[in-house]
């Protein structure tokens, strides 16, 4: 039985990873940890039922004496830690918050665990979620990213992130703390706050409103189902060495106004309605606009024996049914803003 404290769980990956831990290991303890922003919703994970139980607390994990009273209480031998601001628009508006969750809040955790655990490292394990953005930006037929590609870090998102990264390493090389990193490639699936690019897609196509896409659309992303990051940091926390880092990706790279015309595709499909295409809008390009990540996931594959498992068209027609039968649930209501990276 492990007694897990994960940061960020009524966020978009976390709380995907919330459900996903509660079907594969339902003895569990898990406490959530959220701040409840904007991009966190608590009804994410309300129905989420283990035997090991879920506690939700609401606040901010740079509140140093919250984090070190609840590892107090909870005696946690395993921290998951998601909880992170990432939209690269907000943090190029106001980049302050990305460095007081990003950074302060990541070292407040790490010390909390250190004081928690001191010398018995046995059994305990700090795994930190990061990006695969701390690299910077590719060009077209540069090699993929590996763990050994230097950071280069593009937007204050981003450079808070790669902070937070070395943050995590030197706490095991000067503390021997018991972490892992994992890098992952763009998720996408249910539960993704409206602000990102495929619940932008889908709510501003329902909604009849334009789909505004920076540039000329093509940036490129490698596009990784959420249910099958979830997967990884499971076979990391199993089997994974402490002190390692992992790249997690979906081997699938799509620019993005390919993968908008594929949602807009499925879209005409299911609803029986459109060409939603013809809603796609060109805009200004973002300052800074990486031009193209891509994920080389062999060590994980070869290490740990993790391979993204869902097919693309598989996982975009599993998240676009989502939205949909949610949009009918909620009469056609939409607040979906943003613009589609």
């Amino acid at each position: 039985m492990r007694k897990l404290l994960i940061t960020g769980g009524a966020g978009f990956i976390g709380a995907n990873f919330v459900h996903y831990w509660a079907r594969r290991h339902p003895a569990d303890r898990m406490v959530v940890l959220d701040a409840l922003t904007y991009a966190g919703n608590r009804e994410s994970i309300a129905d989420v039922d283990c035997e090991g139980g879920l506690r939700f607390v609401h606040g901010d994990i740079a509140d140093a004496p919250l984090v070190q009273s609840l590892f107090a209480e909870e005696q946690f031998d395993t921290v998951v830690h998601f909880a992170a601001e990432s939209h690269v628009d907000r943090s190029i508006e106001g980049p302050a918050a990305f460095v007081h969750t990003n950074v302060t809040g990541t070292l407040v955790l790490l010390e909390a665990a250190r004081e928690a655990w001191g010398d018995q490292s046995q059994g305990r394990r700090f795994h930190h979620i990061s990006t695969d953005e701390v690299y910077g930006s590719l060009a077209p037929d540069d090699p993929a990213f590996t763990e050994q590609t230097p950071y280069d870090p593009s937007s204050p998102y981003s450079a808070s992130k790669a902070a937070s990264d070395h943050l995590v390493r030197a706490w095991h090389r000067t503390y021997g703390l018991p972490v892992s990193i994992s890098n992952c490639s763009n998720n996408y699936g249910p539960l993704q706050h409206r602000e990102k690019l495929i619940p932008t897609v889908i709510h501003n196509a329902l909604a009849g409103r334009p789909i505004p896409v920076y540039g000329q659309g093509r940036n490129i992303r490698d596009w990784l189902y959420v249910e099958d990051h979830c997967a990884a940091i499971e076979r990391i926390l199993e089997a994974g060495e402490a002190g390692r880092t992992w790249n997690v990706g979906g081997r699938c790279e799509l620019d993005n106004l390919g993968l908008v015309r594929r949602l807009c595709a499925l879209l005409d499909e299911l609803t029986g309605e459109g060409p939603h295409a013809d809603l796609i809008e060109f805009v200004q390009d973002r300052p800074g606009h990486d031009f193209r990540y891509a994920i080389n996931c062999d060590r994980i594959g070869d290490e740990l024996g993790w391979q993204p498992a869902t097919a693309v068209e598989d996982g975009l027609r599993n998240t676009v049914q989502w939205y949909l039968a949610r949009w009918h649930n909620e009469g056609g209501h939409d607040a979906a803003r943003g613009t589609a990276q």
